[in-house]
């Protein structure tokens, strides 16, 4: 599967990307070395950080799009580069910046549509498990054994998904401006990652 080598070679060079722009965000504002309350920035920056947010996005699709031969494929495509490049983001920021100094530092994950943050732990499982997934849906697809997942199916996914999301937005804006993050709610966090594997792996074991 030669889709799989380029594709990851893609999400590891974005994953550079990616962790270059936060190297410099973070020798501005943060030259001492990022950690919380966080600093406020001018809300310009803040929306061209948003926007660069939504052309990764956009930048994985197209990508996962462009080598697929239908939606399963484009999904499975997606859910790889997406934890491809998520984890090798953290790798690069170790080798460049020497952060985190532990998987347990809390990080700003995502800005859309409020920051969502959690320790860097949480989205390096969530992005093994999407590694995962997507490889096993590319290799079933090659195999002409299709994952073809239900309504229902879906519809727990989707759940499973935004009790994960929900997880990291347990902090509000103004907390994170005036002390660091104490508390994740890893309860919340398990609650939703063990829903979405239970009807992955459903769906894989009833398929074989």
């Amino acid at each position: 599967m030669y889709k799989i080598l380029y594709s990851t070679i893609f999400a590891i060079s974005m994953a550079y990307l990616e962790s270059a722009v936060v190297v410099y965000l973070r020798e501005i504002y943060y030259p001492e070395g990022f950690q919380f309350p966080l600093v406020e920035l001018p809300a310009k920056l803040l929306i061209t950080e948003i926007g660069r947010e939504v052309a990764t996005m956009v930048m994985l699709f197209t990508y996962a799009k462009s080598v697929s031969r239908n939606g399963r494929e484009t999904m499975a495509y997606f859910m790889y580069n997406f934890g491809v490049w998520d984890i090798w983001y953290y790798i690069w920021l170790k080798v460049l910046i020497d952060w985190p100094v532990s998987i347990m530092e809390w990080d700003i994950l995502f800005l859309i549509p409020v920051p969502w943050v959690g320790p860097v732990l949480a989205p390096v499982i969530v992005s093994i498990a999407l590694i995962s997934a997507g490889y096993i849906i590319l290799k079933k697809e090659a195999q002409n054994r299709p994952l073809k997942l239900t309504l229902l199916d879906w519809l727990l996914e989707i759940l499973s998904g935004i009790i994960i999301i929900f997880s990291f937005l347990t902090e509000t804006n103004e907390q994170m401006m005036i002390d660091t993050p104490a508390y994740y709610a890893w309860w919340i966090f398990i609650l939703g990652m063990i829903m979405g594997l239970a009807v992955f792996i459903r769906r894989v074991y009833k398929s074989e």
